[in-house]
């Protein structure tokens, strides 16, 4: 292993690469691709009957239109010089990507928790998806562009001074590092500590039971099954068992030895067809509800898509050819605790999909109602926990010299992303704009 003293050089030396400051500029370029044909390019593989429906949600606000938008973001920051010190990516860090779930021990973590993008690649990608997130919901929940830029400097320097702090940590320190719920109270002020309390509860009940009250219903038999709710919710119809079985035996086989004596204890009840999120939309997604001891002690698991990343026409391909297999390997990589039943699987049509828990004491912040204040400590743990995350994959040392002890970076940051929440604006204008012309079809409202 390089000396500590060699690494730190390494990371002085990018800034030849990169300068910090270089960081704050975003102008377009002449070539700059169309962001409606790039959407467009992403909806061409989708299932057609949802792609109205993620046009919806992406046409709700600028920051919808954002969190639908990592395609283009990603060839945006493509255009550009970067540091070449390289981290696994979460691939699309924004700020609703990030929350709490239950580690394996049934502790309630915060941490990175979307990893449909995931990749290697130069770390300010991600803080600089983070950052301009930041500026958008601030802009959009009415704050001037003065709290919008302090908030994503705010979270920039967040990072870089968490990253500072593991880079004097040893290797195992850095790996068992995590962010627990218990450790919220402190970093929020004490006006939103109810708040905090009250996201926390939620998520303690989002388990696998709630799912069964809220997803499914008993029939005239009395067996319980999905009850739909068309076009997000739609059961999937007889499912050929050969086929259900070949699929439950790839996606088992992906489990370590332990977590397939569990899965085997389950019997298949149901399955549907679910669209989540907003840029996910349209992609092949899936719920499938088994039965443990009986039927009030459910499993209730998602099954997702998993395409190309959005990075990877910019960065080196990755190293596992099965895209679900990426998704899983980069989220045990990043995050401190996984769920145990995260693992890949081939599916029909030779299209790769990766399995999780659908609720697993999962919980997200309402970042569109957040006040300046609010929003400025969640951007802050937010940071924070980039960090962390990328500590563990990427060379720490060289990341915190490049970053420095000065506040160079993180205004450059926090300049970019009140450019790119302008950037922002025309890009989700222009999809206003396609859907008024008939160009561009969209269900609202789903």
């Amino acid at each position: 292993m390089t000396k500590p003293s060699e690494r730190a050089g390494r990371g002085r030396a990018a800034r030849k690469r990169a300068p910090r400051s270089s960081h704050g500029r975003w102008i377009p370029s002449a070539q700059r691709p169309d962001p409606l044909a790039v959407l467009e390019r992403q909806s061409a593989d989708r299932l057609p009957d949802l792609v109205p429906v993620r046009y919806g949600r992406m046409a709700a606000s600028p920051f919808a239109f954002l969190r639908g938008a990592a395609a283009v973001m990603a060839a945006d920051l493509a255009a550009g010089p970067d540091t070449g010190l390289t981290v696994q990516l979460c691939g699309d860090a924004h700020l609703l990507n990030f929350g709490v779930y239950a580690s394996p021990e049934r502790t309630l973590l915060f941490d990175v928790n979307d990893f449909d993008e995931t990749l290697p690649g130069p770390f300010e990608w991600d803080v600089k998806r983070l950052a301009a997130s930041v500026a958008v919901a601030a802009l959009q929940n009415g704050a001037s562009r003065a709290k919008a830029h302090r908030a994503a400097r705010v979270a920039t320097e967040a990072y870089r001074t968490a990253m500072r702090r593991l880079a004097g940590l040893g290797e195992l320190a850095v790996w068992y590092e995590r962010i627990e719920a218990d450790d919220l109270t402190a970093l929020v002020r004490p006006a939103e500590r109810a708040r905090l309390d009250r996201t926390l509860a939620k998520a303690r009940r989002r388990t696998s039971l709630q799912a069964l009250d809220k997803l499914t219903a008993r029939g005239d038999d009395g067996v319980r099954r999905i009850v739909e709710d068309p076009p997000l919710l739609e059961r999937v119809a007889d499912l050929d068992r050969v086929t259900l079985g070949k699929i439950f035996s790839d996606y088992r086989s992906s489990l370590s030895e332990e977590r397939r004596l569990l899965l085997d204890r389950y019997r298949f009840r149901d399955a549907a067809r679910k669209a989540v999120g907003v840029g996910s939309v349209g992609t092949r997604c899936f719920v499938v509800l088994l039965e443990g001891r009986d039927d009030s002690d459910p499993l209730v698991l998602q099954i997702k898509e998993a395409g190309r990343s959005v990075l990877e026409a910019y960065l080196p391909p990755t190293a596992y050819p099965h895209q679900g297999r990426r998704v899983v390997c980069g989220q045990r990589l990043t995050q401190a605790a996984s769920d145990i039943f995260l693992g890949w699987m081939t599916g029909p049509e030779q299209r790769h999909f990766y399995w999780r828990q659908l609720r697993d004491m999962k919980g997200s912040a309402e970042v569109e109602t957040m006040s300046s204040a609010t929003l400025r400590d969640y951007a802050r743990l937010c940071g924070r926990a980039l960090a962390r995350a990328h500590a563990r994959s990427g060379d720490r040392v060289a990341i915190a010299a490049y970053l420095g002890s000065s506040d160079v970076f993180d205004r450059a940051v926090a300049d970019f992303s009140l450019a790119y929440a302008s950037q922002n604006d025309d890009d989700y204008a222009a999809l206003g704009a396609g859907i008024a012309a008939g160009t561009v079809t969209a269900a609202p409202g789903l």
